[in-house]
C-alpha cells in the first residue's frame, strides 16, 4: 500500500503518514488533546494489558490502534471482531517495521 507523509492538520508541525487519501493526517500529540483520553491510564485486565503492551512508536504511527485502545479505556469492552483486527494491524505493522 502507497504511502507518504503529510503535515498534520492540526498542528501543521509535525509529519503524519498516511496510507489512504480520505485518511485525516492528524499526528499523535493532537489527536490525544482532541480526544482528551489518559493514553497511559492503568488497564486491570491482564489478557487486555498484555494485548495493548505493544511498541509506542505503533500508536504514533498508526490512528487505528489509537482508536481501538480510546474505546477499550473508554467503555472498558472490546468486540471480538475489535479485537481480532487490533492484533492483525499490530502484526502486520511489526513484520513491517523492520525492513524500513
Amino acid at each position: 500500500m502507497p504511502a507518504y507523509q503529510q503535515k498534520c492538520i492540526v498542528c501543521r508541525k509535525n509529519m503524519v503518514l498516511v496510507q489512504n487519501r480520505r485518511q485525516k493526517p492528524i499526528c499523535g500529540e493532537c489527536w490525544k488533546r482532541q480526544n482528551q483520553v489518559d493514553m497511559n491510564q492503568e488497564i486491570k485486565d491482564p489478557e487486555m494489558k498484555k494485548m495493548f503492551d505493544i511498541d509506542p512508536e505503533l500508536y504514533k504511527k498508526s490512528s487505528f490502534l489509537r482508536d481501538i485502545k480510546k474505546q477499550y479505556l473508554v467503555n472498558d469492552m472490546l468486540s471480538e471482531k475489535q479485537i481480532a483486527a487490533f492484533k492483525k494491524v499490530v502484526e502486520e505493522m511489526s513484520k513491517e517495521e523492520p525492513s524500513e
